[in-house]
């Protein structure tokens, strides 16, 4: 694992090998490398420290993938596991994967089978390359299994798990309600929440314009205030000049998982590019806009609980004004919470489960 959301939802799979006395490593590749994108996730979650941190940091995409490779590849020739577990579809999960797979060790890809159909994108990428030289095909919708198998990848390798994200809301949705002031001083239902990382938004000046401008008119329309998070991407942007914070926007530092838990189940509508805030907020019942043109998500379009809005700022507006007369009535696609159990059962042992 190397970012947030691999943390997050490689947790409830730790904790499930500890209550059934299955050793395992950690290999932590450092690629969110800050404290607060990282070190005090493993704290706030109840996870034992990595065993190896590679601390590889930014760069390129063949540089971090190119120096994850070749550590990780010292560590499991000289360790052997008989599994290798990668979560998601970033380098660090392309890179522990091809890794295991040239030594002949078995790859399980946890969050298997997603698909944007973008192909500029790097994670799809990433999810692709992965899942055809896995072993154990862990997807978290029987959507993300008909991707799989439209590939050719045999039925006998995919198994629908559910998605791990509703495991660790499960145990972690009571921790956060512990925090009883908001971040940045902000009430409940009075704010929007903002968060956005992926680099064709940060790292493309004239479509995060657009997007800015199509969030200060959101603000100019209902009053309210956005509360943005500025991940470490963005704030390399906010250096350079490539954006000025618009009106209505209020920047906070990456917060710790449990704050950002509180942020988003208080907020009247969330904003993302990210995959897994689609899924948080899908399953907290919070309405969600995203900034994309696309979605390995589908599962949150059809339930009602997101809608693709890319950079248009009229389009922005439009769609946060449809989620906001939403109904949160809609259902979670991603499972009963219990998937981390059933990964499990698959390359360990203990009793299935459904």
């Amino acid at each position: 694992m190397g970012t947030r959301p691999e943390i997050i939802k490689m947790a409830p799979i730790m904790k499930e090998a500890n209550s059934r006395r299955l050793p395992y490593s950690v290999i932590h590749t450092g690629q969110h490398y800050s404290p607060g994108m990282s070190d005090v996730f493993f704290e706030q979650l109840g996870l034992r420290e990595p065993d190896y941190n590679l601390n590889i940091g930014s760069g390129t995409h063949a540089e971090e993938t190119g120096g994850m490779l070749i550590a990780i590849e010292r560590i499991l020739a000289r360790t052997r596991p008989s599994v290798v577990l990668v979560e998601g579809d970033t380098n660090s999960v392309l890179a522990g994967g091809l890794a295991a797979r040239k030594l002949n060790i078995s790859v399980g890809h946890v969050e298997a089978g997603l698909r944007s159909r973008d192909s500029t994108m790097p994670e799809e990428t990433n999810r692709i390359l992965t899942d055809h030289l896995s072993e154990y095909l862990f997807a978290p919708t029987r959507t993300a299994r008909s991707n799989l198998i439209s590939e050719g990848i045999p039925a006998k390798s995919v198994w629908v798990t559910g998605n791990t994200i509703v495991d660790s809301l499960a145990e972690c949705v009571d921790l956060a309600k512990r925090v009883t002031r908001i971040p940045g001083g902000m009430q409940d239902g009075e704010y929007f929440l903002l968060t956005l990382h992926r680099q064709e938004n940060v790292d493309a000046k004239e479509r995060l314009q657009r997007i800015l401008r199509g969030l200060e008119m959101v603000h100019e329309k209902t009053g309210l205030t956005i509360v943005w998070p500025v991940h470490p991407r963005s704030k390399r942007g906010l250096g350079r000049g490539h954006f000025r914070p618009g009106k209505g926007l209020k920047l906070l530092n990456p917060q710790d998982y449990f704050s950002f838990l509180r942020l988003l189940m208080g907020a009247r509508l969330v904003f993302t590019d990210s995959g897994g805030v689609q899924e948080e907020a899908c399953v907290l019942k919070v309405p969600c806009v995203t900034l994309r043109d696309n979605t390995e998500r589908p599962e949150t379009l059809r339930v009602g609980s997101n809608v693709l809005a890319g950079s248009d700022p009229e389009t922005i507006l439009e769609k946060t004004m449809i989620m906001l007369s939403k109904k949160r009535r809609w259902r979670n696609p991603f499972g009963d919470g219990h998937a981390s159990a059933r990964i499990l059962d698959v390359i360990g042992d203990g009793p299935r489960i459904g």
